[in-house]
């Protein structure tokens, strides 16, 4: 067995977090006493009835007084998904489809402002199907939406032939990653192993390198995508005509895998903070990485899809027509809004990326001024 290096222990998990950690260290023990980081991260996040998206714990919310962890755009404000459903009614048009789905719907905030927004345009008709794995979200999405009836409906895993537009907010981003660690002459692939009451990052050889030639800095510890990049390639297989959007925080590769960018991107979100230790408590904190947008295009071209634009989550939001649903607002709701397009807000660090099926001629108005897609 190689040699390997163990450091950063956290104790035992807080408030009601035991069984999950003992599910974990279960899982370490199976797995030869090391668990690499995408399965820890895992079962931390998903593992039913115990990971932090299985349980009852509150995420979603705009403060840390009603028990929240963070907030996203659609619960920011609902002008986040009315401006969508334009571009959302431009491809549902094009491609002669009348349904919606989308993946991680969190609180259900995001499927009801798009359905207003595409009922005000005259598309009170359209479907919209949320595949939802945790069972405590989908209960509290079914609570929200259950004034749109039969037109929104729940599956557990991919439908196997979709038509019309995919959505995802902040769905990437939580989806497993494997940690890498470059000690200046060889990268090690860090996992988790067990450490008195806790858990231990601990590394060892491997053959894993980050898709990006580097320079690299020692003790740079960086991310790689295999299973969101593997998820974009399975929607290629699923859409049989339409297009998908995914709106997240994260960099062309070249950004991602900078230089001076040596402690990764792996983050923690609890009560509206954030921190860097993904191992203390696991199961009652969010745990993220920005995404590798370079990475997902090509996932997804290699599988069959076209790539039609990437841009900023704000100059997306206006080529939609955000700011006349600015003009039309309250003072409040409007600067709740404002948060979406701001620079320093969510304006700059969110990306929008689009696919479509190949032969779906158009031109999306999401990406009509400010197209990235040279940086990638």
């Amino acid at each position: 067995m190689p040699a390997r290096e163990a450091f950063s222990v956290s104790g035992a998990p807080h408030g009601g977090g035991d069984a999950l950690l003992a599910r974990i260290r279960t899982a370490i023990a199976e797995a030869g006493g090391w668990l690499p980081f995408d399965r820890y991260m895992a079962l931390a996040l998903y593992e039913p009835g115990l990971g932090y998206y299985a349980n009852a714990r509150v995420k979603l919310g705009r403060m840390p007084a009603d028990g929240s962890d963070f907030v996203t755009a659609p619960e920011l404000s609902p002008l986040f998904g009315r401006a969508l459903a334009a571009q959302v009614a431009q491809v549902l048009e094009r491609a002669d489809a009348d349904e919606v789905f989308e993946f991680g719907a969190g609180s259900g905030a995001l499927a009801e402002s798009v359905l207003d927004g595409l009922a005000a345009m005259g598309h009170a008709f359209a479907r919209y199907t949320i595949i939802e794995v945790s069972a405590e979200l989908r209960a509290r999405q079914q609570a929200r939406l259950a004034r749109f009836g039969e037109r929104v409906q729940w599956a557990e895993r991919w439908p196997e032939q979709m038509r019309g537009v995919v959505l995802g907010n902040e769905v990437l981003d939580a989806m497993p990653v494997q940690l890498l660690h470059f000690d200046g002459a060889q990268w090690q692939e860090r996992g988790v192993a067990c450490r008195g009451d806790g858990l231990a990052f601990e590394d060892r050889p491997t053959g894993l390198r980050p898709p990006h030639e580097g320079p690299f800095l020692p003790g740079t510890v960086t991310e790689i995508h295999a299973q969101a990049e593997a998820f974009v390639a399975s929607l290629a297989g699923h859409l049989a005509e339409g297009a998908a959007f995914f709106i997240d925080y994260g960099f062309p590769e070249a950004e991602y895998y900078h230089p001076q960018r040596v402690g990764g991107t792996l983050m923690c979100h609890r009560a509206h903070l954030s921190d860097a230790d993904p191992l203390e408590d696991p199961g009652q904190k969010d745990i993220t990485a920005h995404v590798n947008f370079t990475g997902i295009a090509i996932a997804a071209q290699d599988a069959g899809l076209d790539v039609i634009g990437y841009t900023s989550q704000a100059r997306f939001l206006i080529n939609c027509g955000i700011a006349p649903l600015l003009e039309a607002a309250d003072l409040r709701e409007r600067a709740m809004a404002q948060k979406l397009i701001t620079e320093h807000e969510m304006g700059e660090l969110f990306k929008v990326i689009g696919f479509a099926t190949p032969g779906l001629a158009f031109e999306p108005i999401g990406f009509a001024e400010g197209d990235r897609l040279h940086r990638l």
